[in-house]
């Protein structure tokens, strides 16, 4: 029987190793993406920095772990052998669904899924118990501890408000003092700002989580507690006269300083406040086996856990080992810029291609929000006005780097704010859902600083919806998926053990080969931020290239698999012409990144770059209008005329070689040949003419094969408007070529060297 135990708990210490890779994955947001999306330091520096504090903080997380123990259920009404249970389930439904999260690249709360993942477990368990027992559902209130749950489950979501609001408040108010003209305002104000963000942060990790430290001694916490205020007026003096006199006499600038030890603070407070997410489950299983052991009991269902209601005191080496392969996880993990970038996207100050769509309820709140704006202009002094919009016209701003998100002051807010609220949870062992607050922080402080323009708003307060929405889910789906795994542990032992570990390693192995795909696509794509016009050229005319491939392939496989009435290959054709269209659309999107890159000398390198795009986007509207009726058609059973079967076949070959002749001007870089393109595109307009007339004929003759009649029209019609595109794309190609280029060549002109 013990050998059984000692496997659960092998297979908890895995599980933890599993989800610290996969829950800092999903938490690395928390504090690169301020640093990341300002650009105030190589990725290398930054990821360096963040390494240090999570090292830092674990050694402060130890007061944490007693969430993991005692405070979601009482562990003294449960046996040894449910309290493993309960454990098990937890960490095999942490690593699933946080790899999910991560995998679709949305961030989520660790904290939220682990404190609803006990609470499902222990349910199960308890239900259980009581079922046996014979009393009534009434006494669940014996098993779990409510009034704990209770306190937590709503300080996490009264974080998300709270957050929110401080991060909007904080960034207004910073905002109007620095204004986007830091050349001027840097100097008046920077010394201060820098002076008191350091003074927070420093009384917040140090002063608040000093309490939780295994290194800190009594003597030390003492003379802390003692003489705080004077701590926090020196350091706040000092800090404040160095960073000025920093400014005066030197070209440091204090506000990379402030982001760079807001992320060395956020990364401590995040591993200070998260790491019993990931490892106080199998240390408290670890720390039950052990209790187990000692007793000498030889019934692990009647030896109750009351040892977990013991203080927890975590042996530093645990922590370290946590924190090291915490780091290893930020410098290794692609999963994790995957869930920094979705946050960046939301924040941004740029306009460009917006990953989510618009929603109704975010075009609610937009056109309140316009019309509330309007109310305030009305009733305010227009000299106010005037004195406002000054300090928040980001056309002044100082800073002409467009690969940055946003600029240093927002940064260093966003930083200052959320580890002020994580340390303060710290501090009152409250287990704050550090994603929920540095998210809605920066969501916040993007709203105060008109991040979320007209044009933008709709689609950044839907995905601020959306990352919301997960969180809801991922509440509801851990709550629901650890009861499941918990009753399905409880009934089928070890046989259920090992076929859930066996399918979540496939689950996991599966959910990685789809994201490095995914990562694989969007390296592909050209890059808006690409250093000159120059490099914009090179991968337009490789994209080019690409798409009309794409559109050959489809096309030709389309016209073949309807005449052959190949359901299976057109729902394939569909969707690849769906994920070629989203893919244009991208590109259109990030039209405003791109035009940016070309020099004033190159406005009608410009103008040929937009025409280009619209035309690719005409064509890949054509394609999908051209796949779908074909889809259509068979998918409902419509039978097909076979009378002009051959004629098809043969518009299908040409069509085929008229693509092929496009594709290998494009190839050889020869634009001079176009007369010839023409003449192919002139005689398969003059087919498709012959084709639908025919098929008019046909149906006049037989008043008959309506739907199949009108299929060939939609098709061949969208064909004809596809056609002309794809000359005008060649057309606008050469035209833009020739704008950096020798005529006939791939010959880069000196002017663009």
């Amino acid at each position: 029987m013990e050998s059984y135990y000692i496997l659960i708990v092998a297979v908890l210490f895995i599980l933890a190793i599993s989800d610290l890779v996969v829950g800092v994955s999903n938490d690395a947001v928390n504090f690169l993406n301020s640093a990341i999306g300002s650009k105030v330091a190589p990725f290398k520096y930054i990821i360096l920095i963040a390494a240090v504090g999570v090292l830092a903080g674990t050694v402060f997380s130890n007061g944490m772990m007693e969430v993991a123990r005692k405070g979601i259920f009482h562990p003294d009404m449960f046996g040894f052998d449910e309290i493993m249970i309960i454990f098990l389930a937890v960490m095999i439904t942490d690593v699933l669904l946080l790899d999910f999260f991560n995998t679709v690249g949305l961030p989520t709360s660790t904290t939220v899924s682990i404190v609803f993942e006990l609470l499902g477990s222990a349910v199960a368990v308890s239900l259980y118990k009581i079922s046996k027992i014979g009393t009534g559902s009434g006494d669940l209130s014996a098993y779990i501890n409510t009034s704990r749950a209770g306190l937590i489950i709503g300080g996490i979501f009264i974080s998300v408000i709270i957050a929110f609001t401080v991060g909007l408040v904080i960034q207004w108010l910073v905002r109007l003092a620095f204004s986007f003209k830091l050349k001027r305002t840097y100097k008046i104000w920077g010394g201060l700002w820098g002076g008191f963000s350091i003074t927070i942060i420093l009384y917040f990790l140090l002063i608040k989580g000093a309490n939780g430290s295994v290194l800190i001694t009594d003597k030390a916490l003492e003379f802390i507690k003692n003489y705080t205020s004077l701590i926090i007026l020196v350091s706040f003096v000092f800090f404040s006269l160095l960073f000025q006199i920093l400014l005066r006499y030197t070209r440091l600038n204090v506000l990379r300083i402030t982001v760079l030890v807001g992320t060395f603070a956020l990364a401590m407070a995040f591993a200070g406040n998260d790491l019993v997410n990931f490892i106080g489950v199998p240390l408290a299983g670890f720390e039950s086996f052990k209790a187990f052991s000692a007793s000498g009991a030889s019934d692990p269902n009647g030896f109750l856990m009351e040892a977990l209601k013991e203080p927890v005191k975590t042996p530093v080496y645990f922590l370290i080992g946590a924190g090291l392969i915490m780091v290893a996880t930020l410098r290794f993990s692609k999963k994790a810029k995957s869930v920094v970038s979705t946050t960046i996207d939301l924040s941004r100050q740029t306009e460009g291609y917006e990953r989510f769509t618009s929603s109704v309820i975010a075009r609610f709140f937009v056109r309140r929000t316009v019309n509330a704006t309007k109310f305030v202009k009305k009733v305010s002094p227009n000299r106010v006005i005037s004195f406002v919009r000054s300090r928040f016209d980001e056309n002044v701003s100082d800073s002409k780097d467009q690969k940055v998100a946003f600029d240093l002051v927002r940064a260093s807010v966003n930083l200052v704010v959320a580890s002020i609220l994580i340390a303060f949870g710290t501090s009152l062992k409250l287990p704050l859902s550090t994603t929920y607050v540095t998210f809605m922080v920066a969501m916040g402080t993007s709203l105060a600083d008109g991040a979320w323009g007209r044009e933008s708003a709709v689609y950044r307060i839907t995905g601020v919806l959306t990352v919301i929405g997960g969180w809801f889910f991922t509440a509801f789906s851990a709550f629901i998926a650890s009861f499941i795994l918990a009753t399905l542990i409880y009934f089928g032992r070890l046989p259920v053990i090992i076929a859930l570990i066996a399918i979540s390693i496939f689950i996991i192995f599966r959910t990685h080969a789809l994201h490095k795909k995914r990562e694989a696509k969007a390296e592909k794509k050209i890059n808006p931020l690409a250093p000159e016009s120059i490099e914009i050229l090179k991968s337009c005319n490789q994209e080019v290239r690409k798409l009309l491939v794409r559109t050959s392939k489809v096309l030709f496989l389309t016209y073949s698999g309807f005449a052959n009435e190949k359901l299976k290959d057109l729902k394939s054709n569909k969707k690849e012409a769906k994920k070629l269209r989203k893919d244009v659309q991208e590109i259109r999107d990030d039209l405003p990144g791109y035009l940016k890159k070309f020099k004033e000398s190159e406005i009608e390198a410009g103008h040929y770059y937009v025409q280009l795009v619209d035309h690719l986007k005409e064509t890949s509207n054509s394609l999908y209008h051209i796949v779908t009726p074909a889809y259509n058609h068979v998918d409902n059973n419509h039978p097909l005329d076979h009378e002009q079967s051959e004629e098809l076949k043969v518009f299908n070959e040409q069509l085929n070689d008229f693509f092929n002749y496009a594709l290998n001007l494009l190839q050889k870089g020869i634009f001079d040949e176009d007369d010839e393109l023409k003449d192919r595109r002139d005689s398969l307009i003059d087919l498709i003419n012959s084709i639908i007339f025919n098929r008019i004929k046909i149906l006049k003759k037989k008043r008959k094969g309506v739907k199949v009649s009108m299929t060939y029209i939609e098709m061949l019609s969208e064909t004809k408007i596809l056609i002309l595109n794809i000359v005008q794309v060649l057309k606008t190609n050469k035209q833009l070529n020739e704008t950096f280029l020798e005529p006939g060549s791939y010959a880069i002109k000196e002017k663009v060297r």
